[in-house]
Order: structure tokens, then sequence, then C-alpha cells
């Protein structure tokens, strides 16, 4: 059995940079007469499918979504936590249009860091944290006023399952200040994609979204409560995903 796993994590693996490449390969050109919304789509929505195909049927991973209905009309700040590659993949079709909050990094990857950067999301400078928060803010604002959703993972980077850090307040104070709805997920994609190795586990990945938090304002106080709330409902969910 377990040499069966490792050969389909090479085969998903295999599987998941071949397409990434030619479909990188393929869509740069088109991409590049197209705005930023169609960028989006092509570019992260389609092939996202393709790579939520493949964990599924290569590796065994599913997934179960509870609830949807929390999920208002009015584009927001998602505020999920941080465990694999694999939300970064779902969370795009869930949420749609969307864009997302990421190290600027990841644009230097070869082929899909290099279509990404078409899709416009908010590449930053981590070193440089007065700076991003400015970033974020400002780019952050002119997106959701293009009617697309923000991405947000407020841990910073990846944490295994049952670890806590201090949530970051940016997409909180992102939120306050366009008076958008936050919208706490939380999920276990951890458990079945470890955030290191190449290892996978199959199962059915939870993904828990809350009920929206309407900000109160944009003063510090109110981006403290909003980002508390989330954090809190957050870790509560993630608890009762351990205890399950």
């Amino acid at each position: 059995m377990a040499l069966l796993m490792s050969l389909r994590i090479a085969l998903f693996y295999l599987l998941l940079s071949t397409s990434a490449a030619i479909w990188c390969v393929l869509i740069i050109p088109v991409a590049l007469f197209l705005n930023v919304r169609w960028r989006v789509k092509v570019i992260i929505e389609w092939w996202t499918r393709v790579a939520v195909w493949l964990t599924k049927h290569i590796v065994g991973i599913n997934y179960e979504v509870i609830g949807r209905e929390n999920i208002p009309n009015q584009p927001g700040v998602i505020l999920a936590n941080h465990q694999s590659t694999w939300e970064t993949f779902f969370l795009p079709r869930l949420f749609r249009p969307q864009t997302q909050l990421i190290k600027r990094e990841l644009l230097l990857v070869p082929f899909f860091g290099w279509a990404f950067a078409l899709a416009k999301p908010i590449a930053i400078d981590r070193s440089k944290a007065r700076d991003s928060l400015q970033q974020l803010t400002r780019t952050g604002g002119e997106r959701l006023k293009d009617g697309m959703w923000i991405l947000v993972f407020p841990e910073g980077t990846r944490i295994a399952p049952g670890e806590t850090v201090k949530f970051s307040r940016g997409g909180a104070a992102l939120a306050c200040a366009n008076n958008a709805p936050i919208i706490p997920v939380a999920h276990n994609a951890g458990e079945y994609w470890p955030r290191h190795g190449w290892g996978k586990k199959p199962g059915t990945i939870k993904v828990m979204i809350g009920p929206a938090i309407y900000p109160a304002g944009a003063d510090p106080r109110s981006i403290v409560a909003a980002n508390k709330q989330a954090e809190s409902w957050i870790n509560a969910q993630l608890q009762s995903l351990r205890d399950a």
C-alpha cells in the first residue's frame, strides 16, 4: 500500500507540474489581451480546477464544504488559516473572482509564477511590513471596488495542525477601511497535505465558512475587534475538527 501511494504521489506531482507548465505557456499570450477579471478566470480558476481534480482522483484527497450559505453577495476579505498548498488551489474556486495577498517571491516560480503575475495578485515584500500594509490597503481597496474577493492568510505562513499563531491585522484593516465584510474560513487540509515534504494522506478535507463579520468602523479599535472575532471563530472550528 505504501509503495502504491508513493507511485500515486509521484504521478500526481508529474501531472500537476506538467499541466501547469503547458497551461501557462498556452494561456500567457492570450491573457495579455484580457482584463484582470478574465485573467483571473482563465489563469487561476480554470487551472485550479485541474489541480483539485488531480488531488481528488490521484491521491484520494476529497473535500466537504460547510457553510456556503454564509457567503454574502458582496465581495469581501477572506481570512483563512493556512496549513498546506491545497487551500491556495481550492479557495479561488469557492470565492470568485478572487485575488490573493502573496509573497513576492512566488512570482519568480517558472511558468506558474509568470502567469500568476498577469492576474495581478497583491505581491508584497514581507521584509517591509509598513510598506506591505500600505500596499495591501491601497491595492486591495482597488480590487474590492472592482468586485473581487481578497484572500488573506493572517497567520503569514503555513502552520501545522494543532499549532496556533497570532493573526496579523492586515486583512481586517483592509476590510474595515473599505467597509467590506470579513469571511472567516477554517479547514484541516494540513491533515492530508502536510506543509513539508511530498507525502499525502487520502481523506476528506473539511472546509468551514463562518458568518460574515461586518466592520463597526475603520478605527484601530474596530480593526482589532474584527480581527479577534475572525481569529477566535477560526481557532474554535479548528479545535472542533481536531476533536471530531
